[in-house]
């Protein structure tokens, strides 16, 4: 076996088991951001107003509607893994073992987020830019389950970082040699993602970002990022247009939907809001409303009565109500 004094081994597993269950590294890695991710946004949102417990509502809408579109996103650019002769139409749902394109999961999980942004009464702008250092600090830990699973690298390197993959890898390139090294691409996003949370809440801080302006910075950052990770990955795919890979040009396009957010709403002069809440929608709101209340009919009427209000006459009857 090669021995490499400066490089990145591989890990030996990718799994464990406890008791009947296997638990994959791949998922606690997914699942550590997730809660990261929750627990930053909700930290970030509490101190413009918002209820606690209130990301956690969305979470359960935006979560399943993310992990779904990333799945599906990987599935249908990577038809060939997954729809040949004799193959298990089954393994299109087996997310632990990897593929979960993160497009995919910003067109849905971005849907679920505004469904239930809208039923809570969340301005989904509001909520978006307080998510953003928490989704690149999800991706850095979802990143760092592609290591665990071998995959997500780049072309050979002779750089001392060089990553280790079996030549036994289904993704290891034909007609190399044994013990080539390659580009560790998830370090690489890793520490782009962390750099950019960082950057972007400095930035925010700095430049008073609000209304969407945040988002815009996550696009471009991610995006020009994205894109330049993509250009080194050794990942096959079946949809390529003008030479570029449909992950290249998601990851370009989104750059693009970034820098005309910023520039919309630069034009607009939007002021910043109030709250995180829509107009009428937010917890005092609800207290106003609930004081406005009328009686009920059948709550008594010593409790509806006005203190200092003068006692209601004797019933009409045929006594002397004189002692």
């Amino acid at each position: 076996m090669a021995v490499f004094p400066a490089s990145i081994p591989s890990p030996p597993i990718s799994s464990f088991q406890v008791g009947p269950l296997t638990v994959h590294f791949y998922a606690l890695c997914i699942l550590t951001g997730i809660v990261i991710a929750v627990w930053l946004t909700q930290r970030r949102l509490s101190r413009r107003g918002a209820e606690s417990g209130l990301v956690l509502d969305v979470a359960l809408w935006a979560v399943p509607f993310g992990i779904v579109g990333g799945r599906f996103y990987h599935v249908v650019t990577h038809p060939g893994d997954y729809f040949f002769p004799g193959a298990n139409l089954l393994k299109t749902l087996y997310v632990w073992e990897g593929g979960l394109a993160i497009f995919g999961a910003i067109i849905f999980g971005g849907i679920g987020a505004y469904i239930a942004c809208r039923r809570r009464g969340l301005r989904f702008t509001a909520f978006a830019d307080a998510l953003v250092p928490g989704l690149l600090f999800a991706q850095a830990f979802g990143r760092f389950g592609n290591y665990f699973n071998h995959e997500l690298f780049g072309g050979p390197t002779t750089l001392p970082w060089g990553l280790q993959i079996e030549a036994t890898n289904a993704a290891f390139p034909p007609g190399l040699p044994a013990g080539t090294l390659f580009h560790p691409l998830f370090l690489y996003e890793m520490i782009w993602n962390t750099i950019g949370a960082f950057l972007i809440i400095y930035l925010e801080r700095r430049l008073r970002l609000h209304s969407g302006r945040t988002l815009a910075l996550y696009f471009i950052w991610y995006g020009v990022g994205r894109a330049w990770f993509e250009s080194l990955r050794l990942d096959p795919t079946e949809f390529v247009y003008l030479g570029l890979k449909a992950n290249v040009i998601a990851a370009l396009l989104l750059a693009v939907l970034g820098v005309i957010v910023l520039v919309v709403q630069a034009r607009r002069h939007v002021p910043a809001p109030d709250g995180p809440y829509l107009p009428g929608r937010g917890p005092a709101a609800r207290a106003d409303v609930e004081r406005d209340e009328p009686v009920s009919p059948a709550q008594p009427a010593e409790d509806a009565a006005h203190v200092g209000a003068p006692p209601a006459p004797p019933a009409a009857s045929g006594e002397d109500p004189r002692p």
